[in-house]
């Protein structure tokens, strides 16, 4: 029976297991005091949960942990260690990531702590338990090549010799209890409801505990520090060049820059590092800074992985570098508040479409519990740094809907002033329509609010009134101007002795320009919920649609959807999907009025900038549909840019943006933003799992699939190629000759 949290990276998954000669008839939790066997994963899990309440008297307890079996003992809480007395339990240690690491298993160590177990419990005897596992190992793997099986198999061997026990004392030796499960300052609500569900006591929580009406505090997950993290990058400002790109691909804004004046850094702790920046657009002599959350980080590696800079003297070493978190954390928790005390730079003076510029405005989407490396999360908290202060969004239930609201913190934040994005979750079928009365419901209310505002003009400051209804809100120098516009009214309002005033004081924020966001997968946008997403591409409000789209249903296991590539492995296609991905930007842009953008930013990191602001900007629909890469593909996320790059390259997902003000213009509303296919089709698909595994199993199919999806992708390239150097007629002069082009 197991206990799963909704985190997808650095989850806890307490798994109750019990044995027995006779049959087990029913499922359910073992007790406190009833475990024989306990094992501990994630050293971290120490600090966090009380490992031992169920733990049973002359019980086993096994640590994964990179201590040495000399020094296991003293890492442990001294809470722990009197329980481990108390109780008399056995003690064992392995270092199960050093094994994976030389096993050639990576972070992979479930086969190895497997190992361990059956070698501890005595559930079947050693030798027999070995050869059960290994025969496990290759009906699991068995499709995925002989390397596989082979790497899990020295993993299994390699387990049992560096499997150690450690002696318990008689006595307490450790320095040092459990940390709190949050800090001291958090806010009431987080210290008494949130982070006993964190410490994984929520069914303790009694129903007078949660909100009456449903609403959840949001920017709670920077509270919980998972400290899940092996590596953290390590930032050095003597190689920086300021680019951006760091905080720009990072999935968790765990990395992120502001800029400050030195002046003020007086007091800043001693190992808080900044640089001086150069550039048109930022004050001269400020200086910049690159943090890194190291209790917050994954250490997915991508930050290193896009940094382009290269030190000439130590090949390999780049202005940021892996580095061990534990040594580096207290520094750094220090350095990272110390960081976010500094002031935000001007929003006014932000450039959004220079990268380096547009990654200092503070994201609004942080820390969320995806899977480490996730190809989608890098979207989200674009927009939420772009436009989160005024965003609404409407979540197609989906791996969004999981790392983005589930419990018991959600990555959704608010800046310094309380402003930030509202986030709603609906269903596959009726996301589209929900995001959409959305947008209703705010064009309805500003209604209302500009004929309230009429109605008490002749007892308003009329320059204000006349202000305030047709302000241009189309940067946030004119956005911030309106705020104020708004704060204004209100004060203007207070003293009116009437239901009309009261009224408009609560519909006052509307006249605000708010930002709608549709946001699902390619489940719900190319199948489940395609219905809903045509009736809204039709609508022509302003509304906008971000499709993040991993060419699988990922949430629910990796089933085909018809964003799947032909070719491609997955649940209900184990023969390799037999037909073309569905084109749903050349649907959306056969509406005419429709902004549409395919992006993949690590492939193209300034059309994924342009293409959000653009579609930001267009005052009906806009659709943008985000390149994804996803542990479901099978491959390592530390290759997340680089299967981007190729699936660009290979003419597989080509970039483009259709604007349709350009029209307006006589210009082509159509631009494509990538070069003719540069690499061959089979380039991309060798180096994916989800394709290659498919000619171990089905080689002759793979071919045919080959050749079919090669000649699709060179002639879907050429034909949007074709559509974009179509020329646009000007006013008074004779169309071109259809024969003749």
């Amino acid at each position: 029976y197991f206990e799963y949290d909704s985190k997808k990276s650095g989850a806890v998954t307490v798994s109750h297991l019990r044995f027995g000669k006779q049959p087990i008839r029913s499922s359910y939790l073992i007790g406190n005091d009833q475990a024989q066997f306990i094992g501990c994963h994630q050293t971290i899990f120490l600090e966090r949960y009380d490992m031992l309440q169920k733990a049973a008297p002359g019980g086993v307890f096994l640590l994964n942990t990179a201590a040495p079996p000399e020094q296991a003992w003293d890492t442990l809480p001294r809470p722990m260690q009197q329980q481990m007395i108390d109780k008399r339990l056995r003690f064992f240690v392995i270092d199960a990531y050093r094994v994976a690491q030389e096993s050639g298993m990576q972070q992979r160590i479930n086969t190895i702590m497997q190992t361990c177990h059956f070698a501890i419990s005595d559930l079947l005897p050693r030798d027999k338990a070995i050869v059960a596992i290994k025969q496990a190992v290759e009906e699991t793997y068995g499709k995925k090549g002989g390397k596989i099986i082979e790497l899990n198999f020295r993993a299994i061997d390699a387990a049992l010799a560096n499997l150690h026990p450690v002696k318990v004392p008689d006595q307490v030796t450790s320095t040092f209890d459990r940390p709190p499960v949050v800090a001291a300052n958090a806010p009431s609500f987080v210290q008494q409801v949130t982070a006993k569900m964190i410490a994984g006591l929520g069914d303790q929580l009694p129903v007078s505990a949660f909100p009456a009406d449903g609403t959840w505090p949001t920017g709670t997950t920077r509270w919980e520090k998972r400290n899940i993290a092996l590596e953290i990058p390590v930032w050095d400002e003597a190689l920086c060049i300021a680019c951006g790109k760091c905080p720009f691909v990072c999935p968790h804004s765990a990395i992120r820059s502001k800029l400050f004046d030195p002046n003020r850094a007086g007091d800043a702790p001693p190992t808080f590092k900044h640089m001086p920046v150069k550039g048109k657009e930022f004050p001269e002599g400020a200086h910049i800074v690159y943090q890194v959350a190291a209790e917050d980080c994954t250490g997915c590696g991508l930050c290193v992985e896009i940094c382009p800079v290269k030190d000439k003297e130590h090949p390999g070493r780049r202005a940021l570098n892996m580095a061990p978190q534990p040594p580096l954390r207290e520094q750094e928790r220090i350095n990272f508040d110390y960081f976010l005390a500094l002031p935000e730079f001007d929003r006014r003076e932000v450039r959004g479409t220079v990268m380096k510029s547009a990654m200092l405005l503070e994201p609004l989407f942080e820390f969320s519990g995806a899977c480490s490396g996730c190809g989608e999360t890098p979207y989200l908290r674009l927009a939420s740094q772009l436009f989160g202060d005024r965003m609404l969004v409407a979540n197609a239930t989906g791996c969004s809907s999981i790392y983005g609201g589930n419990l018991p913190t959600t990555p959704w934040a608010q800046n310094a002033e309380g402003r930030g994005p509202a986030w709603n979750n609906s269903l596959f079928e009726d996301n589209a329509e929900f995001g959409l009365g959305m947008r209703i419901a705010i064009d309805k209310q500003r209604e209302h609010a500009v004929e309230l505002l009429k109605s008490l003009a002749d007892q308003l400051d009329p320059e204000l009134v006349a202000q305030l209804l047709p302000a241009n809100q189309q940067d946030e120098a004119e956005i911030q101007a309106q705020r104020e516009r708004i704060l204004a009214l209100r004060r203007q309002l207070q003293p009116i002795d009437q239901p009309a005033a009261r009224q408009l004081e609560g519909l006052a924020d509307t006249l605000l320009k708010r930002s709608v966001w549709i946001v699902g997968g390619d489940g719900w946008a190319y199948d489940i919920g395609f219905g809903g997403l045509d009736h809204a591409l039709a609508s022509g409000r302003d509304i906008n649609i971000l499709v993040l789209d991993t060419e699988v249903y990922s949430n629910t296991g990796g089933q085909t959807s018809k964003a799947t590539p032909r070719g491609a492995v997955a649940k209900f296609s184990a023969g390799g999907k037999p037909t073309a991905k569905k084109d749903l930007a050349m649907i959306a842009m056969a509406y005419g009025d429709v902004y549409v953008a395919q992006v993949a930013y690590g492939a193209k990191d300034v059309q994924t900038l342009k293409a959000f602001t653009e579609a930001e900007s267009w005052p009906g629909v806009s659709l943008i549909i985000a390149y994804s890469p996803c542990t479901a593909w099978g491959t390592d996320m530390v290759n997340n840019h680089a299967m981007q790059d190729r699936a660009v390259r290979s003419g597989h997902w080509p970039l483009f943006r259709y604007d349709p003000r350009r029209v307006e213009q006589q210009e082509n509303p159509l631009q494509l933003d990538s070069k003719e296919p540069s690499i061959a089709y089979r380039d991309f698909v060798s180096q994916e799992t989800r394709f290659s595994m498919l000619w171990r199993s089905h080689p002759e199919a793979a071919e045919q699939f080959l050749g079919a999806a090669q000649k699709h992708a060179l002639s879907n390239f050429r034909h949007y190629r074709q559509l974009a150097e179509l020329s646009y007629a000007k006013p008074g002069t004779k169309p071109p000759d259809p024969a003749k082009e």
